[in-house]
């Protein structure tokens, strides 16, 4: 299936948002973020350098998933002041549908 710059999803077609600058990074801060892969598929990871995990991910030494899917786009982030506590949304957030996870990504809130 190709999405080509879309995801596609039953009737509803979702446009893929711009890429996002990756902070600086901040002592003490972790970082709950959202890629888009060359696939058009999402990844979601955490990190406390998110600068360094992205250049891993596009590197292909990283996630298994990225490896096959580079490049790799930054579409979101958040930030933490622990790690447990990125690890828990990272959870949460692959817990999501697609549909759900894009609208975190645009700021868009539909009851799903």
């Amino acid at each position: 299936m190709v999405y080509d710059q879309h995801f596609r999803m039953q009737k509803t077609t979702i446009k893929i948002p711009n890429e996002v600058e990756c902070p600086e990074l901040v002592e003490g801060q972790y970082y709950v973020y959202l890629l888009c892969c060359s696939d058009n598929s999402l990844y979601c990871g955490s990190t406390g350098n998110l600068k360094n995990r992205l250049n891993e991910h596009n590197a292909g030494e990283a996630a298994i998933w990225t490896k096959m899917r580079r490049p790799v786009k930054l579409l979101y982030v958040e930030t933490h002041d622990s790690l447990l506590s990125a690890r828990r949304r990272e959870k949460q957030i692959k817990g999501w549908t697609i549909t759900k996870k894009m609208n975190l990504i645009t700021g868009v809130w539909k009851k799903i």
